[in-house]
């Protein structure tokens, strides 16, 4: 069929495609896009998945060729979020769209054709929305898409953590939320969780003693009492307690290292609570701001009231429209190449500056950052290194 295609012969396509991928598998995916996209006139559609270390882009189907997401044209539209247009030898058009489920970022799909028009870029865009959508829905029960976007073989206790993972990015009108972790497949105890109920942006990191199973276990176990706590509209403390009593009850020789916080999204209120964590980082027009969120320590999750001497404290402050904040384990700063030298906070907080300076969004600036931090170290990190982003930018009055 086509380019002239009539508006109702493309609803009814557009319908077709709805009703096949609700009953499609993940892995049947490609074959029923592809008799959508043709039959609309937009040549053969080819799905390309962002690889879990955001370094390349890895065809849903084998056979296809992988791309690399720094230097390749595709990676340009996935990193920038925008269409990528290029002219073929024989005179037709390839065409690269970003999938992207809101603010989390899934790959991208390409599209070929002869002529390209308003109608037929409005068609391609709602077939890319659209396909972000089944994506995110199908991997959630199939393992299809997760060995799509694995390269390596991963270990057990990684496995066991990232299956409490939420999505590496979320947003809405008035925040993001974005995290990066490493070692991609050799995770020991770092985590990090972040989650919207009404009108409050709840995240967090955690890092678990050690780097074994057990440290895996007790941070799933806080993760597991955190959103427990949460979904049951626990305050801040309550939730912080709740995590004390489970691992003091479930792993007692294992303790946990977290920063809690609460972003009320309408007013820009923060609250967190920090256990024996890194304090947050406040970046704020183009600067940080020292010592900022620092606060008097306090012992690590896995301690109840009782036997830590002291109740759990909760702080707040007001941010202002645009302000970052940043909560991160130890291992990013901590980081040494083979001089000795630390990767060091000042050098992570310019990163982060200079990215937003650049006018780049703030997944982009983590998985900039995430990668300098792997090549300071050679690819070889002696500690779990996690960092979480947010960005309060409300809608102008």
């Amino acid at each position: 069929m086509d380019r002239n295609v009539s508006g109702g012969s493309g609803e009814r396509l557009l319908d077709e495609l709805v009703r096949a991928a609700h009953l499609a598998s993940p892995a049947e995916l490609p074959v029923v896009l592809n008799r959508y996209t043709e039959a609309m006139g937009l040549g053969r559609a080819v799905i390309y998945l962002v690889d879990i270390q955001q370094r390349l882009l890895v065809p849903f189907v084998k056979g296809e060729p992988e791309l690399e997401l720094d230097t390749s044209l595709a990676g340009w539209a996935y990193r920038t979020d925008s269409l990528r247009l290029e002219e073929t030898p024989s005179g037709g058009l390839n065409i690269w769209l970003p999938l992207a489920d809101g603010a989390e970022r899934l790959g991208v799909v390409e599209l070929n054709m002869s002529t390209l028009d308003g109608l037929k870029l409005r068609r391609c865009r709602t077939a890319a929305l659209f396909l972000a959508l089944i994506i995110t829905s199908k991997r959630t029960y199939g393992d299809t898409i997760a060995q799509r976007m694995r390269t390596r073989p991963m270990h057990l206790p990684t496995e066991m953590v990232r299956a409490f993972l939420p999505p590496r990015s979320i947003g809405t009108g008035r925040v993001v939320s974005t995290a990066v972790l490493e070692p991609a497949y050799e995770l020991g105890g770092d985590a990090f969780d972040h989650a919207f109920t009404e009108d409050v942006l709840h995240a967090a990191v955690l890092d678990g003693m050690g780097h074994d199973l057990a440290s895996g276990l007790a941070t799933s176990v806080a993760m597991a009492g955190c959103r427990n706590a949460r979904r049951s509209g626990a305050h801040l403390k309550e939730l912080v307690g709740t995590m004390d009593e489970a691992l003091a009850k479930w792993l007692p020789e294992q303790f946990c290292t977290g920063v809690f916080t609460q972003l009320h999204m309408s007013t820009g209120v923060l609250r967190w609570c920090n256990c024996g964590h890194p304090p947050p980082l406040l970046i704020r027009r183009h600067r940080l701001l020292q010592e900022a969120l620092e606060r008097p320590p306090e012992p690590p999750l896995g301690l109840p009231a009782s036997l830590a001497g002291t109740a759990r404290r909760v702080h707040d402050v007001s941010l202002e429209p645009g302000d970052r904040i940043l909560l991160y384990s130890d291992g990013v700063v901590e980081s040494r190449d083979e001089a000795g030298e630390e990767f060091g906070l000042k050098r992570f907080t310019d990163y982060i500056i200079r990215s937003t300076a650049a006018g780049q969004s703030a997944p982009e600036a983590l998985r900039l950052l995430i990668h300098a931090i792997l090549e300071h170290q050679h690819n070889e990190l002696t500690d779990d290194a996690t960092i979480l982003m947010f960005e309060w930018q409300p809608p102008d009055p």
